[in-house]
């Protein structure tokens, strides 16, 4: 399809509101699948972060405990 100026490609011959409205609609489709997984990525990264601060501050807190409750001690 030709178009004489810009005003008519803008319009595409009365179809404008569909046309640009899919054209809309697939980029919030393409910008949903490249933003959704990292963010997932991120909260990943950040929960695995918190679980193994989480392990370590159990495991220092057992081996107090227990060298406490050591016999001999």
């Amino acid at each position: 399809m030709y178009f004489d100026n810009f005003s008519e490609f803008i319009a595409m011959g009365g179809h404008a509101r569909y046309v640009w409205s899919s054209y809309l609609i697939a980029l919030v489709v393409f910008t949903l699948n490249i933003l959704l997984p990292l963010m997932a990525r991120s909260r990943f990264f950040i929960e695995q972060s918190r679980h193994l601060g989480r392990e370590k501050r159990l495991g220092e807190a057992t081996e107090k405990s227990e060298a406490n409750n050591a016999p001999g001690s």
